[in-house]
């Protein structure tokens, strides 16, 4: 049950495009087709599972005064690995995606999983933290991708989906339309997991004693 939660803390409630806002420059840059969101959310999600893995492998032996380059080379490393394969197999995703799969290597999210949770859990929960994160970031990327491309194109994934007598607005795959399209999806999915207002008392709190509005009655938590 641990591992499940680990895994889906990351596609919802911390996912880190939609809730905790890091790696924008690559969603922004890259979704402008729905194609090349999935194909960078794939490789991200590639390096956040392997370079969590190898981390956690080596947390007792990487020494605390060089643990951001140990972490830069493990993940930088993948990317490679990631970057040679695309290349071979799938050139036309690699020469799509450009400099942003070389920044796979310094993304905030991977170097945040690596020293906020790798290097101090066990292999397992960090190969499904990874995973989760990584899942989370690619829905993001792949809905994002899928808004511009058919507002922006009339298709998705290259199916022609707009009649011929509509017209794409092509704004939507310019950067205007890329932090417009964003910003509406963060602000759907801040208003779905909104939470709403739990009602509290005074009994757990360790100054009850002290304070003369002490109450057992239930009040409503502010924001």
């Amino acid at each position: 049950m641990s591992n499940l939660k680990e895994f889906t803390k990351g596609i919802i409630k911390e996912n880190p495009n939609l809730v905790m806002l890091l790696g924008m420059c690559p969603t922004l840059a890259v979704t402008t087709m729905a194609e090349n969101g999935l194909g960078m959310g794939l490789a991200t999600t590639f390096v956040l599972v392997c370079s969590n893995c190898v981390i956690s492998l080596l947390k007792k032996i990487i020494p605390s005064q060089v643990r951001l380059p140990a972490f830069i080379v493990i993940i930088s490393g993948f990317v490679t690995l990631v970057g040679m394969l695309l290349q071979k197999f799938v050139p036309s995703l690699y020469d799509a995606l450009g400099l942003f799969l070389s920044l796979i290597t310094v993304n905030c999210i991977i170097l945040g999983r690596a020293e906020m949770f790798a290097c101090k859990n066990k292999v397992i929960p960090s190969i499904f933290d990874g995973l989760g994160m990584g899942v989370g970031f690619t829905l993001s990327l792949l809905v994002v991708g899928s808004f511009r491309e058919i507002l922006g194109s009339g298709t998705w994934f290259g199916i022609q989906l707009m009649p011929d007598f509509i017209q794409p607005m092509t704004i939507f795959i310019l950067p205007a339309g890329g932090f417009f399209s964003l910003g509406v999806i963060i602000a759907i999915v801040g208003i779905a997991t909104k939470k709403k207002p739990k009602d509290i008392t005074c009994t757990a709190c360790p100054n009850r004693d002290m304070c003369k509005f002490a109450s057992d009655e239930p009040t409503e938590e502010k924001a």
